[in-house]
């Protein structure tokens, strides 16, 4: 156990943190989730842009990677392109 009072707030902080970002990192992949399953283009395009939304959102709290929100940005956007 912490024996500062600096180490013990620190801890507590963390474990704030870290819920915090475990919440907007689900939700995150949740979202892309959801896209993924859409097969009716129109309901995919009218989503996208929420999704990259919370894509950038996460991205600029550096809960994931800048390149990797571009990247799954890039590969919603050829999934939504492909559907008929």
């Amino acid at each position: 156990m912490a024996n500062h009072k600096s180490s013990i707030k620190r801890i507590r902080q963390t474990e704030k943190r870290r819920l915090h970002n475990r919440y907007y990192a689900k939700t995150m992949r949740t979202a892309v989730k959801r896209l993924r399953m859409t097969t009716d283009k129109a309901e995919a395009v009218a989503m996208y842009p929420q999704v990259q939304k919370i894509l950038d959102k996460v991205a600029k709290r550096n809960i994931i990677h800048k390149n990797k929100a571009a990247n799954l940005k890039s590969k919603l956007a050829a999934h939504i392109a492909k559907l008929a």
